[in-house]
């Protein structure tokens, strides 16, 4: 899932559709503190979490053990909606597109590894220990408790665990690992200085290698380029830069070059849910969920949301990334324990509510009060790095004084 950032609206001196944005001047381009936040960013990152709830709630048949009886049959109504809730994946993935450039935009490189580090770590590591400790204390009959290791859990705090072969905890984690690897490809272009060029050129890049990936019979390749999910990503960057700079035609073709690719990649992202779901999917409600997901994120890059705005979408916002991490296993257990007790709407109703309350719980009281810790630990690590650099330039040129001709000896 897409990390919340500041959402903010760029400049009133930005550069138009009919503008070459690397040549207007740096303070055109530098800095969003101030401007106003894209709220309805935050409503669509919690209509996607919602979404991909619905779908371990509801959508998969298979989970017996979670509701005693198929989801088709139990919840029947919910199931028709939640079959498809995984498609909230996908929009998280174009949000993040869009959110990760206008975070980087004329910001150094260590803004980018101290955004993500402040932003995911503190709730991660939380939503890790607390599920592993409810799995071993419930030992629910889908978990093997031989592969509930200590080692497992720690290995799992990395948020690399996929790298090491490792299984996740909690199996929502994945996408992070997908998440870890956008912003590591990202950070190539933060760290040779953001730009409209440099962002335009990394997206026609990256799409090229997206064509060639699957013919290339290269694993490493294809853990790097993501063929599947690149399209998101680079359509969610693309339209950043219409949100930036306004649209033309070079944006448009890379916005709708994307979603061509993104519709084909759909049939092989299709299967496994048909798999989970127990019967087939409609191909074309799921590429009607995808379009009308690139629409959504479209329309607010062009401005055809911009008078809504409500203040709680910002508090909803920060309750997603929380709410994402705790709710499947977590939530398949109280399923289990309750489905007999409760009608089963209301017990979706009010578990959503009581995961909604847990999640307020970790943004207040653990990533806050976090954020700050590892925001003075981390400027304190970048001067000391700054004053080390500094430090070794003056050491060189000091030597390289005393090797010239005439130098001190």
């Amino acid at each position: 899932m897409p990390p919340t950032v500041t959402l903010e609206r760029p400049s009133r001196r930005d550069p138009g559709p009919g503008a070459d944005p690397d040549r207007q001047p740096a303070g055109a381009r530098r800095g969003q503190s101030g401007r106003p936040r894209l709220q309805v960013l935050d409503g669509l990152r919690l209509l996607a979490a919602l979404g991909v709830l619905s779908w371990h709630y509801t959508g998969i048949q298979q989970a017996l053990a979670i509701w005693g009886g198929r989801t088709r049959d139990v919840v029947p109504a919910a199931h028709a909606v939640g079959q498809y809730g995984w498609l909230g994946v996908e929009l998280f993935f174009l949000i993040s597109g869009f959110v990760i450039c206008m975070s980087c935009w004329g910001r150094p490189a260590r803004d980018l590894f101290r955004s993500r580090v402040v932003r995911l770590l503190p709730a991660y590591w939380v939503a890790v220990l607390t599920t592993s400790v409810v799995l071993f204390l419930v030992r629910p009959p889908w978990v093997d408790q031989r592969e509930l290791t200590f080692s497992r859990v720690l290995s799992n705090l990395t948020m690399g665990q996929a790298g090491l072969a490792v299984d996740d905890i909690d199996p929502v984690y994945w996408t992070l690992w997908v998440e870890l690897r956008f912003y590591v490809l990202f950070a190539i272009v933060a760290a040779l200085g953001v730009t409209y060029r440099r962002v335009v050129l990394f997206c026609g890049i990256w799409m090229f290698a997206v064509l060639l990936t699957p013919r290339s019979g290269l694993p490493l390749l294809d853990l790097v380029v993501m063929p599947q999910y690149a399209p998101f990503f680079i359509a969610g960057v693309a339209m950043y830069l219409m949100y930036r700079v306004g649209p033309n035609p070079l944006l448009w073709g890379i916005v709708g070059f994307s979603w061509l690719v993104a519709q084909h990649e759909m049939h092989t992202l299709v299967r496994p849910y048909i798999s989970g779901s127990g019967h087939p999917l409609s191909f074309p409600v799921v590429l009607t969920v995808v379009t009308v997901a690139f629409l959504a994120v479209l329309g607010t890059a062009l401005g055809a949301f911009r008078r809504l705005r409500y203040p709680w979408l910002t508090t909803a916002g920060a309750l997603t990334y929380p709410l994402y991490l705790l709710h499947q296993e977590i939530g398949w257990i109280v399923l289990m324990k309750l489905h007999g007790l409760v009608n089963p709407y209301l017990l979706l109703a009010g578990l959503t509510a009581a995961l909604l309350a847990l999640a307020w719980l970790v943004h207040r009281w653990v990533e806050r009060p976090a954020a700050r810790l590892l925001r003075r630990w981390l400027d304190s690590s970048f001067h000391a790095l700054r004053r080390a650099d500094s430090f070794e330039r003056a050491e060189r040129a000091e030597q390289a004084e005393r090797a010239a001709p005439g130098g001190a000896a």
